[in-house]
């Protein structure tokens, strides 16, 4: 039956050229972001996982940074205790040389002083952003230095762990350095058993602090592969495949095409209802 009022051949053609037309639509936006899901509306699910990956991103990011500061400020920790330990050697060099009688002990003594006074310098200059992991100034507490290290994420929470490093003393342990005497054979034989202790304690604080380096820098490689990992991960949800995209768009370009050439001809099907009047 043909009717004037309704075109039904129309009515189909006009939603298959809107379906493909969203389907363009959908297609060139995919094309211009890169995604093929952009917002909440294309996939409500991945959309969400999406963006907590994406939050997830960005703390492990800040703590990437946290542990770079961390790391320098142990860095410079450990540099200062390896020089001291070098220097403690040196002053073992002195005393072992007083020990002996005929020598001159008082131009030992200054050597001794000198290198005394050296190490107290690196101890006060051992500091990165205001914090010194080998000073407990005077107190014999120490310090330490909390680095934010990672994000445990549960099913309910999310929680910041730290790596704790904690200051060597050296202004406590190391106190006796500037004791030492070498004006005589009997206050080298002194001296000589007390830098043994200042070395042992200067050995142990370096190996520390040189074991916590270690750590922080292990964890900032592995924060980095897993900061790269994440955003492959979220790739892999919402990224859109370009080549597929490029294919569906020259595909629905010609379909377009068509359902506006068929929208026409079904437009035209009223017209051939003037011929029966004829």
């Amino acid at each position: 039956m043909s009717s004037i009022l309704t075109n039904t051949s129309a009515m189909v053609a006009l939603q298959n050229l809107k379906a493909i037309n969203m389907d363009l639509s959908k297609t060139q936006n995919e094309i211009s972001t890169g995604k093929s899901i952009s917002s909440a509306s294309d996939n409500a699910s991945m959309w969400a996982i999406s963006k907590v990956m994406e939050a997830d991103v960005a703390g492990f990011s800040a703590i990437s940074k946290s542990l770079a500061l961390g790391e320098s400020t142990v860095a410079v920790a450990a540099a200062g205790a390896d020089k001291i330990v070098e220097i403690l050697k040196e002053m073992k060099e002195k005393i072992v040389t007083a020990t002996g009688a005929n020598v001159d002990h008082s131009k030992l003594s200054t050597d001794v002083t000198a290198l005394s006074n050296q190490i107290t310098s690196i101890i006060g200059a051992a500091q990165f952003n205001g914090m010194n992991l080998l000073s407990d100034a005077g107190s014999g507490t120490g310090t330490s230095l909390k680095v934010l290290s990672s994000l445990d994420r549960t099913s309910s929470a999310v929680t910041a762990t730290s790596i704790t490093v904690k200051s060597v003393e050296f202004t406590t342990d190391l106190a006796a350095a500037g004791t030492l005497s070498v004006a005589n054979v009997s206050d080298a034989n002194t001296a000589l058993a007390t830098i043994e202790t200042l070395i042992t304690a200067a050995i142990k604080g370096a190996a520390d602090l040189g074991s916590s380096k270690g750590h922080i820098e292990d964890q900032q490689k592995f924060v980095s592969k897993l900061v790269d990992a994440m955003k492959s991960g979220i790739g892999a949800l919402v990224d859109a495949n370009m080549e597929e995209a490029s294919a569906r768009l020259q595909a629905l370009q010609v379909q377009q095409q068509l359902g506006t050439q068929s929208l026409s001809i079904a437009n035209k099907a009223p017209q051939m209802i003037l011929q029966l009047f004829k």
